[in-house]
């Protein structure tokens, strides 16, 4: 159930509330759109931020569709990064729930990716996982490949929601649990951020969000 706390990140008009390289995101027919182009393409990965401030323990609802061209991405408990030598103004690195236009495990929408950092697919979808002492042990399968092709809505909108509480995550995918992910690494476990819509660099793309929610929890 959503909590009864869920509130709108996006108005549905325009982008107030999001910050992001005005060349490849804007608002289309309700929905946040980005693309990149050949003429129009993204400086490394870019991203759409949004400005409300960091999340820590919460449950984050929205709606998504991409072509396959290319991937996507949400952003959460993340962080901005605006020193050093970048690519664009809007990097952000941290947890993303990956974002694919595929239906075939493993490469499909809701594996977490470490976004900017060292570990890469920390869990993928499918996998109950917990991370400690430098690597992943996975001790249980969520959906097999035959229920993940059923369930996954290619070149459609798919519905997912993201809840965090403590070190534990958990990714749902048009209402079923497709990842169960605890991270217990010391140093490298984020317990709070932003978050973000990713557009990934290389080949042109399109992503659209639409119905973006965030619930705190206690």
């Amino acid at each position: 159930a959503e909590p009864k706390t869920a509130r709108p990140l996006f108005n549905g008009t325009d982008l107030t509330g999001w910050n992001g390289d005005p060349r490849l995101w804007s608002v289309r027919d309700g929905v946040i759109h980005g693309e990149t182009t050949a003429e129009k393409a993204a400086q490394g990965n870019t991203f759409l931020i949004w400005t409300g401030g960091q999340v820590k323990d919460f449950d984050l609802r929205l709606s998504f569709r991409s072509t396959a061209s290319n991937n996507s991405g949400i952003q959460y408990r993340s962080r901005h990064i605006t020193e050093g030598k970048l690519p664009n103004a809007w990097v952000v690195r941290g947890y993303q729930h990956e974002i694919r236009n595929e239906n075939i495990l493993p490469d499909v929408s809701g594996f977490i990716y470490d976004e900017g950092g060292k570990r890469g697919r920390l869990c993928l979808a499918g996998e109950k996982a917990t991370w400690a002492d430098g690597k992943k042990t996975v001790t249980a399968t969520l959906i097999d490949k035959a229920a993940f092709e059923k369930l996954f809505r290619l070149d459609d909108w798919n519905d997912t929601v993201i809840i965090a509480r403590g070190h534990h995550i958990q990714h749902y995918l048009n209402g079923t649990l497709i990842l169960d992910f605890t991270d217990n690494d010391p140093q490298l476990a984020l317990e709070q951020g932003i978050v973000a819509l990713q557009l990934h660099a290389g080949k042109p793309m399109w992503a659209e969000f639409k119905n973006i929610r965030l619930a705190d929890l206690e």
